[in-house]
């Protein structure tokens, strides 16, 4: 005896379901396609944009500290920025005053090194002809006069993207400084444009992705801080020179998940081929390994927990996906704006309107 179905009620087909369900995928790709193709056409603008929020998600807790300590809010800020500046002027001191010092020597162990390979292709088995440095250059030196033209063409591309960098830079200048003072505000501005049914769930949503993303960055500081350290740790104690830029470099390669700082590593294990030899190389590749597999094994699971709650298979395919589209700037958004839109997309999933909330 089959089960009676009400009059005028008929179940969906499987074409039907399978067809709304590929509209709305359909829509959401076309969003997500119209975003995309806004900030790579206006990149100029969009990027200093996130650079100086997520600025403003690494200063906010050394902000929020001095003031809870009795600090003024104004007194506060500009400590954290100045605090910043000193960092970066120091890590660039460091950077350029130990390879000013060191280049002779780099120079002569290049030479040297470029010698030593063209001995072995030329003697057997390889029995390759020789590469005579001198005629190198000299062709290249004809060259740049053939194509002068076009050289100074590219300096004048050039001046042109130090006028962006500068451009750029004022405006992660004053983001950075808005959000820190009114950002709370300019939030609470751009939620009442969005109709008013869906204004909590923003605020909820806006909630938790703020807390992914200033965890995120101080997560990606400290790992950071221990690639670099480890890595120029291992370059000093086997004797490879320049162990401090080397760390300076690493620690900016980090903020790449998966691959920076083993991108930087490479440049360790380098100079270690050049001064030292291979065998030295081979250990230094050891220490950059290893203190990669104590990054992904130990760090990562210990200071993310389940606040930045992304899998590593999600993480790669972001940065790889971020590097082709967005190149360097795309690799380096990747990943947080991945862990932010996932704990805003689970918050906004489960939102109760029942419950108040406030402007992160």
């Amino acid at each position: 005896m089959t089960e009676a179905r009400p009059v005028g009620v008929q179940r969906p087909s499987a074409l039907r379901t399978g067809a709304v369900f590929a509209g709305r995928l359909l829509v959401i790709a076309a969003a997500v396609g119209l975003v995309g193709w806004i900030a790579f056409t206006l990149a100029n603008v969009v990027v200093p944009l996130l650079i100086g929020l997520v600025v403003a998600a690494l200063l906010v807790p050394f902000s929020a500290l001095l003031q809870r300590h009795g600090v003024p809010k104004w007194l506060a800020i500009i400590a954290a920025l100045v605090a910043l500046l000193a960092g970066i002027a120091v890590l660039v001191f460091l950077v350029v005053w130990r390879v000013t010092e060191q280049l002779p020597a780099l120079e002569v162990r290049t030479v040297s090194l470029i010698g030593n390979v063209q001995d072995v292709l030329r003697h057997p088995p390889l029995g390759l002809p020789s590469v005579d440095l001198d005629e190198l250059s000299r062709d290249a030196r004809s060259y740049v006069e053939r194509h002068a033209t076009e050289l100074q063409q590219g300096i004048v591309v050039a001046g042109g993207v130090l006028v962006r960098l500068g451009e750029g830079l004022f405006i992660v200048t004053f983001v950075t400084i808005f959000a820190l003072t009114g950002g709370r505000s300019m939030w609470g501005w751009v939620v009442s444009l969005f109709p008013h049914r869906a204004q909590h769930r923003l605020h909820v949503a806006s909630e938790a992705g703020w807390v992914t993303l200033t965890h995120f960055i101080r997560v990606q500081v400290v790992i950071a801080a221990t690639d670099a350290v480890g890595i120029a740790l291992g370059a000093f104690l086997l004797g490879v020179p320049l162990a401090g830029p080397i760390g300076v470099v690493v620690f900016i390669g980090a903020f790449i998940p998966v691959v920076g700082a083993f991108a930087a590593g490479a440049v360790a294990v380098l100079l270690a081929l050049l001064f030292k030899g291979w065998v030295v190389a081979l250990v230094m590749l050891g220490v950059v390994v290893l203190v990669q597999q104590l990054e992904g094994q130990v760090l990562h699971p210990f200071l993310t927990g389940s606040v930045v709650s992304v899998h590593p298979l999600a993480v790669l395919v972001a940065v790889i996906a971020g590097t082709t589209i967005g190149g360097i700037a795309g690799g380096f958004f990747a990943v947080p704006l991945a862990a932010t839109a996932n704990s805003m997309i689970r918050a906004a999933r489960e939102d109760d309107p029942s419950v108040e909330t406030t402007v992160p």
